[in-house]
């Protein structure tokens, strides 16, 4: 029986960090200061939610269904992982982008192309 590695002290909730490996066919074990991955600090719920959402190819539809969970709370999860993991939700990054009223006024000073809002705006001309 294998357990898997937990990331967080189950005491104080400090990170953990491995210290020994062994081969269960040759008994070598190797000593040192080991890190793991980013992963290996997810919760085991947050880590199932990954392997779901990887098995259905990142389709939010198919995990709802999977999972029994509404769109929003898919979402939700997925932006808690993010985080979790060090990055920052797209959410976040389309907050901190020029407004449409800005580009707007851009593109009337010549400061922008056409193309170029329509490319920041995430429309296409199909």
């Amino acid at each position: 029986m294998h357990n898997h590695v937990i990331g967080h002290c189950p005491v104080c909730t400090s990170e953990l960090h491995v210290t020994k490996l062994a081969c269960p066919n040759c008994q070598t074990k190797i000593e040192g200061e080991f890190l793991l991955s980013k992963f290996n600090y997810l919760n085991k719920e947050n880590l199932y939610f990954i392997e779901i959402f990887m098995k259905n190819k990142g389709n939010i539809k198919k995990v709802e269904k999977e999972l029994g969970i509404s769109y929003p709370t898919v979402k939700k999860q997925l932006d808690e992982i993010i985080v979790e993991l060090g990055y920052t939700p797209e959410e976040d990054i389309a907050v901190k982008s020029p407004n449409r009223q800005e580009l707007l006024e851009k593109l009337s000073r010549g400061e922008l192309s056409k193309a170029d809002v329509m490319k920041q705006l995430g429309e296409t001309n199909e």
